[in-house]
């Protein structure tokens, strides 16, 4: 019932998580996509009450006139519509979401002695605490550049530049130290909640308070610093950057080809940027439609060779012709492979508990799974889980010639 219970909260934080991120990344794109289409306003009327920008949509059947005041408006509206709970709702559906699935069980999910034996130096608690000091620590890190380089070099120009440099960095050291102290799986989805959680925390801690700032500024009849913009809308940029690499990092423990190979951190580091290059390219076409920019086409090319490079870098290996033997090797009945499972899988596969939905305890439905078994075990070696269960290499080689046998009940 535990596990039952534990698949069920999986499931529904998950949809939470996935209908949370869509708003928010949604708003997020669309408010960039206004800010690099807005051009000044025609109205004259418009300009002398300070209005910045404009853009005319149509959309759903009607037509849409969005106007930017970049300080403050001449009037502060009776109702103001506020974009932070999307942030605050898909940060804490994620942070939950990542206790259940790993933090809960850090042993199986989070540790991989063949990576670093945690239980060896301390505990598993330690790899918890370790696990979620990178959200704490990477924050103050970032956070602290970004203050210190806007004191030094201002906001934008030389200054976000130097930022984007040393953020970078430091997502790549984060990065590789991840992949040497937890499991490949894990390892990516925790640098995917870091910056995750650093995007969440710029919205709550420097975009909405800014925004308070200058309302409360408005509603006192005093002047408005427009310092508070400039600073939100430096953080905000830096989300939009930070969106491609995340989801990536959220949606890469489907496909275990990323994060088993053995320079997964440099495969992890390498997809970020490209991610960040081809966001960067939707950004600025919007501006180069309006004649401010050159065509940002190198950025996606640039973005899709990284691509292209890692498909051809991850290609599976050719295996390699042995002599036959003198011995032919028997093929393993369904007997023995059932012990294998018996052993090593059952546990998370059986009556008491169907991880996914699977079944290793009967007959048929190893025979209806023999690929997925062979494919999981044999292929990816992505299970058992951080070979929690120890199966051998033996076994591992049981398997595939039972099923490159046919997977044939003898």
């Amino acid at each position: 019932m535990d596990a039952y219970l534990l698949d069920w909260a999986n499931l529904l934080l998950r949809w939470l998580h996935v209908i949370v991120a869509i708003a928010w990344i949604g708003s997020s794109f669309y408010f960039v996509f206004l800010d690099s289409s807005l051009t000044p306003p025609v109205d004259e009327k418009l300009r002398q009450e300070g209005a910045t920008g404009e853009l005319w949509a149509v959309h759903g059947g009607g037509f849409y006139h969005p106007v930017k005041y970049a300080v403050s408006p001449p009037v502060l509206p009776p109702h103001l519509h506020w974009f932070y709970w999307e942030s605050y709702a898909t940060w804490l559906s994620g942070f939950a979401l990542f206790l259940v699935s790993y933090l809960w069980s850090p042993s199986v999910y989070l540790m991989d002695p063949r990576v670093f034996d945690w239980q060896a130096h301390s505990s598993q608690w330690a790899a918890v605490a370790a696990a979620l000091s990178f959200l704490v620590v990477f924050w103050l890190l970032y956070d602290g550049i970004c203050r210190v380089v806007a004191r030094t070099h201002g906001i934008g120009g030389k200054g976000d530049a130097i930022v984007g440099a040393l953020v970078a960095v430091l997502v790549a050291f984060a990065a590789w130290l991840a992949c040497q102290l937890f499991a490949g799986r894990a390892a990516f989805l925790l640098i995917g909640a870091m910056i995750a959680t650093t995007m969440s925390a710029n919205v709550a801690h420097w975009i909405i308070p800014g925004q308070r700032k200058v309302v409360a500024a408005l509603k006192a009849g005093l002047p408005v610093d427009p310092i508070h913009g400039q600073r939100g809308k430096q953080r905000s940029v830096h989300n939009t950057y930070f969106t491609l690499p995340v989801l990536f990092a959220m949606l890469s423990n489907h496909y275990s080809f990323t994060y088993t190979h053995a320079w997964n951190w440099l495969f992890l580091i390498a997809i970020m940027a490209a991610g960040a290059a081809i966001r960067q390219f939707f950004v600025l076409r919007h501006g180069y439609k309006l004649g401010r920019n050159a065509h940002p086409w190198p950025y996606a090319l640039g973005g899709v060779l990284v691509l292209l490079a890692l498909i051809v870098w991850l290609r599976p290996a050719p295996v390699a012709s042995t002599p036959a033997s003198s011995v032919p090797l028997t093929v393993p009945t369904l007997t023995e492979v059932q012990a294998v499972l018996a052993q090593r899988c059952v546990m998370c596969h059986g009556d008491a508990l169907q991880s996914k939905g699977l079944r290793f305890d009967r007959p048929d439905d190893v025979r209806q799974h023999a690929a997925l078994i062979h494919q999981q075990a044999v292929v990816t070696r992505q299970m058992p889980m951080n070979n929690a269960t120890g199966m051998t290499e033996e076994e591992r080689a049981l398997l595939a010639r039972w099923f490159q046998a046919g997977a044939q009940a003898r």
